[in-house]
């Protein structure tokens, strides 16, 4: 069975993006940039909300047509634009390539997507990470530490009334001090 994997970047202080919705304190190198095209590449499709789906649309498909571009760049460009992705909105009227629109969360229609033949499911944005958490649908959390704090924005993880116990399965530094930590829900060696 397919597993519903969160990637996420963040800051030491646990922030997905600062009080402006900036990214640009990620730290993505070369080699940080060949390990996400290595990782995604393997999926079998991309779960995101508008928001982040906006935002890769808005730079990913033509990304490859700078001739400034880095060999990363423009082989995660291709990586995207042929990537299955569903996008969780209820505005979105329609998406580019291959992108599927749904607009609600529902825990059934999920548990079958898992069930089809593929890669994992790469989960992104901080909202529908929490909607896919209260319904108990994420199996493993790839979080990138980045070495900077920002003081303040918008957290990866929401408060939340129940406990959630990991596992860690690896931890990765890489040459630029951002920490790869992979988690698995702890009760997940046990199913």
């Amino acid at each position: 069975m397919r597993k519903i994997v969160l990637m996420m970047s963040v800051s030491l202080d646990g922030y997905i993006e600062g009080p402006n919705r900036e990214i640009d304190w990620h730290m993505v190198d070369a080699e940080l940039h060949r390990h996400f095209n290595r990782e995604i590449r393997e999926m079998g499709a991309l779960l995101s909300g508008r928001v982040t789906y906006e935002l890769m649309a808005g730079f990913w498909p033509t990304a490859d047509k700078d001739p400034d571009s880095t060999p990363e760049v423009v082989e995660f460009a291709g990586i995207w634009r042929n990537m299955p992705k569903v996008v969780f909105s209820r505005t979105l009227q329609r998406g580019e390539g291959h992108t599927t629109i749904v607009r609600e969360v529902v825990p059934e229609e999920i548990r079958e997507l898992k069930e089809q033949p593929g890669g994992n499911l790469g989960l992104g944005g901080a909202d529908l990470a929490a909607e896919f958490m209260r319904h108990d649908l994420v199996d493993e959390f790839w979080v990138y530490v980045h070495p900077v704090l920002l003081g303040r924005g918008k957290p990866l993880f929401p408060e939340a009334d129940a406990l959630t116990r990991l596992r860690l399965i690896e931890a990765r530094v890489f040459g630029n001090g951002v920490v790869q930590l992979r988690y698995e829900r702890a009760n997940a060696a046990a199913s």
